[in-house]
């Protein structure tokens, strides 16, 4: 891996993932980043980056993966071997909302991505094209089992059945015209950058400004939470050990109910920032809203394929993970009071304008 083309660098998992590569990982090659910016993406999370591991090492591009003719130019110009495709529509209840562009991102654009690279990569030899899923494709559990690479799809929301789509078109690209692709579905992230719409983001957030902390139904559905430093390291791993045409699943192990998660993110409160404690302290801030349509009870993913055939260990146990995280939004205030606003989005008009630009 000598040239990798990020999509969706500038969003949360995509910021880390580059971030992590330059600071982490023996990675000595370039990253072109290309993002379309929407709402939740934002160029200012990898602020000095080129500046620090040399301009010629990071290049970040304006633009949407649908946008063949610019895939393509970006293909062939930087020579990339490697895509790592973490561009897409994320967030369930905004796919409620409005899933036409969940339907356009998810699956056109990655559509485009495939055939892009089939048609410019006449050599499969020393390529990779990685696509970053989810284990939402995996609809709901029940109070026991787990979702594995082998897990039938049952896709709940226009979100999943969207990435359960891009998912079937992956693989069908490998199986048909032998491209060569790579698949890993993931439990929920969290860590730093993530968009405050987000459930963590959200709840400390809030209670640091004494906002009701929102809880859907009676808190009762269950995640498995994965540190998303951790989901950095799972998918180096992928690239750098991963069987071409394979899925790895990738979990935190680290299970608990809503409730349980917000609960816990109050007590950390208590102790890292009494300052803004509510009278009645943070938990009085929980407050129960009626549940989202198609609420999945419960995922929890069964990493053993990764941790057995690639040596995979996630480091951070939620107790860990959570601490890290609230410090990080502690600390980082203003990028979340600016991200909040909106103030980002001017800033982008100014320096990127509409379209492709470094």
């Amino acid at each position: 891996m000598r040239r990798i083309l990020v999509t969706g660098g500038c969003g949360f998992i995509g910021t880390n993932f580059i971030r992590y590569l330059f600071e982490k990982t023996e990675f000595s090659g370039k990253v072109i980043n290309l993002d379309k910016l929407t709402y939740a993406g934002n160029p200012k999370n990898l602020e000095g980056l080129a500046e620090q591991y040399g301009a010629g090492r990071y290049r970040f591009l304006r633009g949407e993966i649908g946008d063949a003719a610019l895939v393509e130019k970006i293909l062939r110009e930087e020579e990339v071997d490697t895509v790592v495709h973490f561009a897409a529509e994320s967030h369930v209840d905004r796919s409620i909302r409005g899933p036409e562009e969940f339907v356009r991102t998810n699956v056109l654009g990655t559509f485009t991505l495939l055939e892009t690279a089939r048609r410019v990569w006449q050599s499969s030899k020393g390529k990779i094209f990685h696509h970053v899923s989810t284990d939402e494709v995996f609809g709901s559990l029940g109070p026991v089992g787990f979702f594995t690479e082998r897990s039938p799809y049952d896709p709940r929301s226009p979100y999943s059945a969207s990435k359960a789509s891009s998912d079937h078109l992956v693989r069908a690209y490998f199986y048909t015209y032998r491209l060569p692709v790579m698949v890993s579905n993931c439990s929920n992230n969290y860590g730093p950058y993530q968009f405050p719409e987000k459930m963590i983001p959200l709840m400390v957030l809030n209670a640091l400004e004494g906002k009701p902390l929102p809880v859907y139904g009676e808190g009762t559905n269950v995640r498995d939470w994965l540190h998303v430093e951790d989901h950095c390291s799972a998918l180096w791993a992928i690239l750098n050990r991963g069987r071409l045409g394979e899925t790895y699943a990738v979990g935190g192990r680290s299970e608990t109910t809503n409730l349980r998660l917000v609960e816990s993110l109050c007590d950390i409160l208590e102790t890292k920032a009494p300052e803004s404690r509510p009278q009645g302290g943070f938990r009085s801030l929980i407050t129960f809203v009626k549940d989202r349509p198609g609420h999945d009870q419960r995922y929890a993913i069964d990493c053993r394929k990764i941790e057995e055939e690639l040596g995979w260990k996630r480091r951070f146990t939620l107790a860990q993970g959570l601490e890290e995280t609230l410090l990080w939004y502690l600390r980082n205030r203003a990028w979340c009071d600016e991200v909040r606003r909106g103030e980002y989005a001017e800033w982008i008009q100014t320096h990127y304008g509409s379209g492709e630009r470094e």
